[in-house]
């Protein structure tokens, strides 16, 4: 898992214990623990593979070049196109499944809606 989180923020992790990593970027921290790390904070609360409602995303300059560099290494779900939004979009799953988002805003709403973030 941190590998591919790895590939698609172009951050290398910094491994805090063994089994718990942080991929910090200019916007977030990406933290990622096993199960067992998880299960730390209260006995059960993780599952892998168990997520398919949340969306992580991630805003990039151009989300066709990011495509076109990960569309081979990952599982697509939907290549880039323009929503309604305003903004283009690329979602792929990471390894347990979860929806990852990559997003440029084009037009003038979405620009200005990011403008401040």
């Amino acid at each position: 898992m941190v590998a591919f989180y790895e590939l698609v923020t172009g951050q290398s992790a910094e491994w805090l214990a063994p089994q718990f990593a942080e991929i910090v970027t200019p916007g977030a921290t990406l933290a990622i623990g096993s199960a067992e790390r998880v299960a730390l904070f209260m006995e059960g609360s993780a599952e892998p593979g168990a997520n398919r409602t949340a969306i992580l995303e991630f805003r990039v300059d151009d989300v066709d070049a990011e495509f076109t560099r990960l569309k081979d290494k990952v599982d697509v779900v939907i290549a880039p196109k323009l929503l309604p939004w305003g903004s283009r979009t690329a979602q792929f799953r990471d390894p347990e499944g979860t929806i990852i988002s990559l997003f440029t805003p084009v037009t003038e709403a979405a620009r200005a809606r990011f403008g401040s973030r």
